[in-house]
């Protein structure tokens, strides 16, 4: 399909960006374009004014600064994949970004069109929550940060406001002793999760579970953490019999989605089986970290 008309503004930076979204009613944003202009071709966005961000070299690259890690919304899932830093020093977000879409896919899409699309099968949700990332908007009145637990709220649904724009992501480096995993079953067509998990697990001297969050992708309407998972694994042992019993409750509270491609219940189920999956994997790469 045509999308509906509408004008396209190519700003010069983020300031005028910021800008022309404040001035404009109905304005999207639009990045790498594998978000927007898909729903655009079906007419199921219909912006009058798009932004064109997508070259705004202030939005990309990652940097580190002070034990943290600031990823730039324009930054690509191949560069996220094949970023020297990250996979030294938060190696679960490379790993992520190796089992997005394609090569086509991952040398187009952005980290930050993605998490601020907030697709509920999508895979970078589910490793901002398992990372506790922290989202940093703009807007023409200043910028303000998000916590991943608090930016995703429901189907295609964030914190963002209207007049704010996705700039960076920040995440913290591993401390000692910390690994990290993402696993999914994807959709064979498209690659988006069925079910998506992603744990991270700091280890004590005495292996037990220091740290561990776990987020899980393609099973709500929303990205969400594994909260009784977490607590039941708190302070314990990290043994293959704790995390098995842990996992049983990660989808505890869940509404899951059912459609042609898996029903309610196998979601649930392939959510229980890939978070012991991923936790197991993440504590052995903790023990060898």
């Amino acid at each position: 399909m045509i999308p509906s008309a509408f004008e396209y503004h190519r700003p010069a930076n983020l300031a005028e960006a910021t800008q022309l979204l404040a001035s404009s009613e109905d304005a999207k944003i639009l990045s790498g374009g594998h978000s927007l202009l898909p729903m655009m071709k079906l007419r199921l966005a219909t912006p009058s004014v798009v932004i064109d961000i997508g070259r705004l070299d202030e939005l990309r690259g990652i940097q580190e600064a002070g034990g943290a890690l600031i990823i730039g919304a324009n930054v690509t899932h191949y560069e996220a994949e094949t970023s020297a830093v990250l996979q030294q020093q938060c190696p679960i977000l490379s790993e992520t970004a190796a089992a997005i879409g394609d090569v086509q896919v991952r040398n187009a899409g952005t980290v930050g069109g993605s998490v601020a699309h907030a697709d509920p099968s999508a895979d970078w949700p589910a490793a901002m929550l398992a990372v506790n990332a922290e989202i940093t908007l703009s807007k023409a009145g200043g910028t303000r940060t998000v916590s991943a637990t608090d930016f995703f709220v429901d189907l295609l649904m964030t914190a963002m406001e209207e007049d704010e724009i996705l700039t960076s992501i920040r995440v913290n480096a591993n401390p000692p002793r910390t690994g990290g995993a993402y696993l999914k079953v994807p959709q064979p067509a498209s690659g988006f999760a069925l079910a998506g998990v992603a744990a991270q697990v700091t280890l004590g001297g005495d292996n037990t579970i220091q740290q561990v969050a776990v987020g899980i992708t393609g099973v709500d309407n929303k990205a969400f953490r594994a909260s009784a998972t977490e607590a039941a694994l708190q302070g314990q042992a990290a043994t293959e019999a704790a995390i098995s019993q842990a996992a049983a409750q990660a989808t505890d509270g869940a509404d899951a989605l059912e459609d042609i491609h898996a029903s309610a219940e196998y979601r649930l189920h392939l959510a229980r089986v890939y978070t012991k999956r991923a936790l197991l994997q993440a504590v052995e790469r903790a023990q060898n970290a």
